[in-house]
């Protein structure tokens, strides 16, 4: 892996402040409902965008995880257990901010029996019972790899989420010292194939971080596996060091690189592909799901 880069951000990366009031309109529905979303403590950079477009990605089963991978600012330790009223106000706050598209994610739940699956099915029924009335919500799980338990990956797609995301986020070379020693790229594509065998209808979608030190060669051939595993849907973003408690960036990726890859992505035959700098999971979820990935890839290299 080369040096680190310690010089300042690239102008590509670098972002204008949304005007106007959903931002603050978004962060006090959330503090309000007493609700945690991945867009703070994962410290987004599009933070304010989304918030300003009254929408975010909400965290659940508490703000601590069990796992210490080295990219990520959520806090690590000893979680509470699972607030069982936490799924009624994530419905509500869907209902208040007007979405018709919802993303949930977690953090990782290793001391759970079943990882926090279940906790994932009863926010489902909960979004789709309070929101029935307006019409029907698409609803986008990403959870973490359930600690390897089948079980509880085919009981969450049972909850028949509209997207099952999982996020490979780096190449297999890097995996442990990204993702942890509890990580396992294997279990990540063999998710894939069982969301797949499960129900075909499942839009399947994982995410990619560059410039942790993989090469473009990495790169494309764990997009050949992912999409052979039964992923139809993936988002490759820029890595940004959260803060200096985290791994640190090895290169910034130029956005014309990220269009070539995003090419490259559409060659091997993914349905949809969002792919620039300021790219992540969840950005622009609801547009990416109605097939407007390459909209996202050019608004990003615009910026």
């Amino acid at each position: 892996m080369s040096e680190p880069q310690k010089k300042r951000l690239p102008s590509w990366l670098k972002q204008k402040v949304p005007k106007g009031n959903g931002n603050h309109f978004t962060a006090g529905v959330i503090e309000e409902l007493g609700l945690a979303t991945v867009c703070d403590h994962a410290r987004c950079p599009n933070r304010m965008e989304c918030y300003a477009a009254k929408t975010a990605t909400f965290m659940i089963l508490g703000e601590t995880c069990t796992r210490g991978c080295a990219f990520c600012s959520v806090a690590k330790g000893k979680p509470k257990a699972p607030d069982a009223d936490e799924p009624r106000r994530v419905a509500q706050a869907v209902q208040r901010l007007g979405l018709r598209h919802v993303v949930i994610t977690s953090v990782t739940r290793d001391d759970l029996p079943d990882g926090g699956c279940g906790h994932f099915c009863r926010t489902i029924a909960a979004i789709r019972s309070l929101n029935a009335v307006d019409g029907p919500i698409t609803i986008e799980v990403l959870p973490s790899d359930f600690g390897g338990n089948a079980q509880s990956v085919s009981r969450l797609a049972n909850a028949a989420p509209t997207v099952y995301n999982h996020n490979v986020e780096t190449v297999p070379r890097l995996y442990r010292s990204v993702r942890g020693p509890k990580s396992n790229y294997a279990w990540t594509l063999e998710m894939f194939r069982q969301i797949r065998g499960h129900d075909p209808s499942i839009r399947t979608k994982t995410g990619m971080m560059l410039g942790l030190g993989e090469t473009i060669d990495e790169v494309l051939g764990t997009l050949a596996e992912l999409h052979e595993a039964g992923c139809r849907m993936l988002t490759l973003g820029q890595y940004l060091q959260p803060s200096p408690k985290q791994v640190p960036v090895t290169r910034y990726v130029p956005p014309k690189e990220f269009d070539e890859l995003g090419d490259a992505a559409r060659r091997i035959g993914f349905d949809e592909v969002a792919s620039g700098p300021f790219v992540r999971s969840s950005y622009h979820a609801r547009g990416m799901l109605a097939g407007e990935g390459r909209l996202e890839c050019r608004k990003s290299k615009s910026e």
